[in-house]
């Protein structure tokens, strides 16, 4: 989307007001149209102007539909809510506090949007909020993880400690298996690879398979894969994403991937799996390809741009659209947060961080939040970016 224009800015802002005519409002709807990027802007747009309104500015302004109903027709096609040919007069109510109205709509959107965040509560409450007590300074998280070998051995695998042997070698940021002939069933032996919170790494398996694993994630493979067998893996828990080397080109075996409640098969293919046991669930979404779930009584396929569940414990196996870009933004450095808790959104980062989140406050667990941040940027810089917007404060404690 490219930057949105000042002439658009002013279109937003009269509708808000009420003061939209005919002819705008065509303009502001074909704007809405062009993409769903506009489309979300729009809306997170109407949320920072609702957040303006219950800052204390509300008795100002003009009534018109509740924001409830305003909200809810951007979930369906784009209908007008009050169009009006020529602005409105309100007896009683001076012309020009309705321009100052327009125009500061427009300039606290800017504000609240440049913070990076939309804040969907009631968050402007009178409370201060608490400048955050640094005790150690916590850097984001890096390329870290702990090699087991076959005997039981654990290498630790850092940046600045290379590690090489006759079946793999590691620079500190990746660990890379040798190429090379399948070896008899009887023969295989397994590695795990285990990613610690405030961590990540690239594992690239003997048959060219790279996987990238997020923080707090260990996963099982073998040193080389048996002859004529199906190429097997489990993702003990956690998250990594797979980029699976084509079954052509190893005498059409399949890829599996076990975790604790599914199995997923490949063909050779793109998708990322999040298992981590406290959220008691297992989620796979396909970027590319084509891939099989069965979590034992149930067997799905599902495509690009879907996604699977399978709850622990149940039967059951959904498969519904999913938001790609939001679910593996981790691997290209980024947090994406979209309509998410407080409570969901602080488990993501303390993994990346290596936190641990109490909340003093229990009711504010289900504030709703959305917003992307860099994964390289200090957790204090993002905390604070989540105090400005209002409504919750942090303390960081050794």
């Amino acid at each position: 989307m490219d930057k949105i224009t000042d002439d658009i800015l002013e279109l937003i802002a009269a509708y808000t007001t009420g003061e939209i005519g005919a002819d705008e409002f065509r303009t502001l709807t074909s704007w809405i149209e062009e993409s769903e990027e506009n489309r979300r802007a729009f809306k997170s747009y109407l949320y920072a102007y609702k957040t303006w309104q219950k800052a204390g500015f509300e008795d100002n302004l003009d009534k018109g539909a509740s924001w409830d109903r305003l909200i809810s027709r951007l979930e369906k096609p784009f209908e007008p809510v009050q169009v009006h040919k020529q602005p409105v007069d309100h007896p009683g109510k001076p012309r020009f506090i309705s321009r100052y109205i327009k125009y500061a709509a427009v300039a606290v959107i800017l504000l609240l949007l440049s913070i990076g965040f939309i804040f969907k509560e009631s968050i402007f409450n009178g409370s201060s909020v608490k400048d955050t007590e640094m005790v150690t300074p916590i850097t984001s998280g890096g390329n870290k993880a702990v090699l087991t070998l076959e005997d039981g051995e654990d290498i630790v695998l850092e940046e600045g400690r290379p590690y090489t042997t006759g079946k793999a070698k590691s620079n500190g940021k990746r660990l890379v298996y040798r190429e090379g002939a399948s070896v008899s069933e009887a023969e295989t032996v397994y590695n795990y690879l285990t990613v610690p919170r405030g961590g990540q790494f690239y594992v690239q398996l003997s048959d060219s398979t790279g996987i990238w694993l997020n923080s707090e994630t260990r996963i099982k493979y073998p040193v080389s894969f048996a002859e004529g067998r199906p190429r097997e893996v489990e993702l003990v828990y956690g998250e990594a994403y797979f980029e699976v080397s084509p079954a052509a080109r190893h005498d059409d075996t399949p890829f599996r991937v076990h975790t604790r409640e599914q199995v997923v098969e490949v063909l050779g293919t793109e998708f990322n799996i999040k298992g981590y046991r406290e959220e008691g669930r297992v989620l796979t979404t396909l970027v590319a390809g084509k891939v099989s779930v069965s979590n034992g009584a149930l067997t799905r396929t599902i495509f690009p741009g879907q996604q699977s569940v399978v709850e622990d414990g149940k039967e059951t196996l959904e498969v519904t659209a999913a938001n790609v870009t939001n679910e593996i933004a981790w691997k290209h450095g980024e947090f994406r947060f979209e309509d998410m808790r407080l409570e969901a959104m602080l488990r993501i980062l303390s993994r990346w961080y290596d936190l641990e989140v109490k909340f003093d406050d229990a009711g504010k667990r289900d504030m709703i939040f959305s917003g992307v941040l860099k994964r390289s940027e200090s957790v204090t810089v993002l905390l604070e970016k989540i105090e400005r917007v209002g409504g919750v404060s942090f303390q960081i404690k050794d």
